[in-house]
């Protein structure tokens, strides 16, 4: 019975390594790790990030950013405070984290040794009529006001953190990469006192689920801006077209007029000739 006891142990101690193996070896597997592709832009202000998990793209961002954070400053009195803003750009050499799954993805970007950090969190969901849709479900932007680059004479300098509440922007259909040259732009509340950080982005592509093909966006859906502004300047040209068929119709008929009526008999318009006839 000792032996019989002793080797139900060991199988029981074999079977949680077995699974603690298997666990570590999935991690391992699934290793999740950030590219800067920023150098096959050929817009300076604009940089390409991707998440890549087993060595395929699972989450890819294409655009420029801009960020404009309030911030106190002492004035000349030395007891009031005024707010200044400082604006500036997202740069395009900052290091890449993140993180795929099924219904949730996250991207972070940082820069200047995390002295700025943007958290970008998708997730997917299903909408009316059973249609899958993904968005942009919250963003987090961490910055340092002592950093002096931007933050000029910043008064108690140190690090804040801004979020969203209850975001769903950029919502885009299933397996599809979500494209917008239009600008978006999004408000975030600081722990700065509440104040009011705004992230601007534009030349958008974005798609943190269902990347088909390495390094390759699926199929795109233009936002509704671009949308609109496509039609704008199509329109002049559709309007045109159509007054031009107009026109050809017209001269079309008139030229046919034209040949019936000569072809008919002409009759004199003095009635006094009717009596020769």
């Amino acid at each position: 019975m000792g032996r019989l006891g002793f080797s139900t142990t060991e199988s029981a101690r074999l079977l949680l390594l077995g699974v603690f193996g298997v666990l570590v070896l999935s991690a391992v597997l699934a290793e999740q790790e950030g590219e800067n592709l920023s150098g096959l832009s050929t817009n300076p202000d604009k940089a390409i990030f991707a998440v890549r998990e087993n060595a395929t793209t699972c989450l890819m961002v294409e655009f420029a950013v801009k960020f404009l954070v309030p911030y106190d400053v002492l004035a000349l009195n030395g007891i009031d405070l005024i707010t200044e803003q400082a604006s500036f750009t997202l740069p395009r050499n900052a290091e890449i984290e993140g993180k795929c799954g099924l219904t949730e993805s996250e991207i972070h970007i940082s820069w200047k040794n995390d002295a700025y950090i943007l958290r970008i969190y998708f997730s997917k969901e299903f909408r009316e009529k059973s249609i899958e849709v993904w968005k942009i479900s919250r963003v987090q932007f961490v910055y340092d006001t002592s950093e002096t680059s931007h933050f000029i004479n910043a008064y108690n300098p140190g690090k804040h953190t801004a979020n969203t509440h209850r975001l769903s922007v950029l919502v885009t259909p299933a397996g599809r990469s979500y494209v917008c040259t239009a600008q978006q732009t999004i408000t975030l509340i600081s722990s700065d006192h509440q104040k009011g950080v705004t992230v601007s982005m534009y030349d958008i592509q974005i798609q943190p689920f269902d990347i088909a093909s390495d390094f390759m966006f699926s199929a795109p859906y233009k936002c509704i801006t671009d949308q609109r502004e496509h039609l704008e300047e199509t329109l002049p040209l559709i309007l045109g077209l159509l007054l031009g068929l107009i026109i050809v119709i017209i001269l079309t008929i008139y030229h046919f007029h034209l040949k019936l009526t000569a072809n008919q008999p002409q009759l004199p318009r003095d009635r006094s000739m009717y009596k020769n006839m």
